[in-house]
């Protein structure tokens, strides 16, 4: 007698019989054939590899009706965009893994007009010549910093190799050991240093360094003297790090230019909102230092860049490095950086403009009013699957700065009745908009911080969703 299993294998269509059942159901139209045939043969991989491994029960037959619904469905969710928008609930305002800061309304603008139409890129429109890409951006970061010079690269982590790499190939740089630090994605200061061909010079312990051990290690070899601010993490106790302007003396004095990993920069002390205090690129600027560098998609609020300002010297020196053309920027990101910017010109207006800004500055009461708001809502229209409650909640600003900063907010706490809360959190998760929040004990949070107001029609939509399924 043949067994279950076989059975079961066998009665698995085949790739021709699945894609006429398609066609003929008519629901996935906007499919290709080449995509559907692809995600057949996956499809019937999977059954095969389930059925064989105990996953399906060996006695299912499968009938028509039956594989052709979970084989549409399978489509469905396999032709999905893989890059998609999600509802940030988790309360973190510049959250790395959910694409960082969101962009002002006119930078999108700009981004429609930079992808629709030819632009001035590297054209002068006043000499009728070519022009520089860096023209556009580099006066409007000097007069916002007072910086004599600027560039752009494609991130943080760039501009600190191609400045690198420019100003100490080969020869070495001075680096507190305190300051060694390790960014997003395990990319480390020594690591970027030896790419960049510059030897690392440790000094210092790694919660204590003074000047005089900077002077202990300077060489006939020493071509930079860096300081990495600690955007990330931070040590507290009996510490002691050497401050901005008694390291640009020491470097004046030994004609020595030094130079400053911002990470994180910020344009505008944001100590005003209970954080804090951070050092403004301003402020670093006028410190003296020579270079500094910072990201565009942190706390400035903007796209994915890496922000070069300084002397003139030395940043003309790091323009003509063969690197920046495999570094520089596209015309998407200069047109959004340019209109992120030009907000900064007004305080209030980049306050009230830039979404980074808008949730950082956000009243507690503000973001308690929406809470509740929502609350109310779901609590009339889903009560019966949840338990929902208003909860006070601390945010954070994320993306690498400010660490161990809280900003007080307000969520929503999920409790499904039946459902899991695990199971909650990956429907949400797969939802056609996918729901992102923070699980806490048997309840999920919804961190009204980083939602908009304009999101908790679709947030109730997603949420009432999952459990009509």
């Amino acid at each position: 007698m043949e067994s279950a299993v076989n059975q079961a294998l066998k009665s698995i269509p085949n790739v021709h019989d699945c894609i006429t059942a398609l066609i003929d159901s008519k629901t996935l139209n906007d499919v290709p054939l080449r995509r559907l045939k692809h995600c057949i043969r996956l499809y019937l991989k999977e059954v095969r590899q389930s059925i064989l491994a105990g996953h399906i029960a060996p006695s299912t037959l499968f009938d028509r009706q039956t594989w052709l619904e979970q084989l549409i469905a399978f489509v469905r969710q396999y032709h999905r965009p893989r890059f998609t928008r999600v509802i940030n609930g988790t309360g973190i305002i510049v959250h790395t893994n959910l694409g960082r800061s969101l962009l002002p309304t006119l930078a999108i603008e700009c981004l429609t007009v930079a992808g629709q139409n030819y632009s001035n890129l590297e054209f002068n429109l006043d000499t009728g010549k070519r022009g520089s890409r860096y023209d556009h951006v580099d006066d409007l970061l000097c007069e916002l910093t007072g910086a004599e010079a600027a560039l752009v690269v494609n991130n943080n982590a760039a501009a600190v190799l191609i400045a690198l790499e420019t100003l100490a190939k080969n020869k070495e740089v001075i680096v507190s050991r305190g300051q060694l630090v390790e960014i997003g994605g395990s990319f480390r200061i020594p690591d970027i240093m030896d790419r960049s061909g510059a030897r690392l010079v440790e000094v210092g312990t790694t919660n204590r360094t003074h000047l005089h051990d900077y002077q202990s290690a300077l060489s006939s070899e020493t071509a930079l003297l860096l300081r990495v601010h600690c955007s990330n993490y931070r040590i507290i106790g009996f510490t002691k790090e050497v401050p901005e302007t008694e390291l640009v003396r020491f470097g004046k004095e030994h004609s020595i230019p030094v130079m400053e990993d911002l990470g994180s920069g910020c344009l505008i002390d944001l100590s005003k909102f209970g954080l804090a205090k951070e050092p403004t690129v301003q402020e670093v600027v006028a410190s003296g230092m020579d270079i500094v560098t910072f990201s565009g998609d942190k706390l400035l609020g903007g796209p994915q860049a890496g922000i070069i300002v300084g002397k003139r010297r030395y940043i003309e020196q790091i323009k003509k490095n063969p690197l920046n053309r495999a570094l520089r920027i596209d015309k998407f990101t200069l047109a959004c950086l340019e209109s992120v910017l030009r907000l900064y010109l007004d305080e209030t207006q980049a306050l009230q403009k830039i979404p980074t800004l808008y949730m950082i500055a956000a009243p507690e009461e503000t973001v308690k009013l929406r809470a509740s708001h929502f609350f109310h809502r779901a609590q009339e229209g889903i009560g019966d699957h949840c338990i929902f409650a208003l909860v006070r909640v601390y945010s954070q600003v994320g993306g690498g700065a400010m660490p161990g900063e809280n900003l007080t907010s307000w969520a929503v706490s999920v409790n499904p009745r039946v459902l899991k809360i695990s199971r909650l959190e990956a429907l949400l998760r797969r939802a056609t908009v996918p729901v992102i929040g923070r699980v806490e004990g048997n309840r999920l949070l919804l961190d009204m911080r980083t939602i908009a107001d304009e999101e908790l029609d679709l947030l109730y939509e997603t949420l009432k969703s999952v459990f009509s399924l």
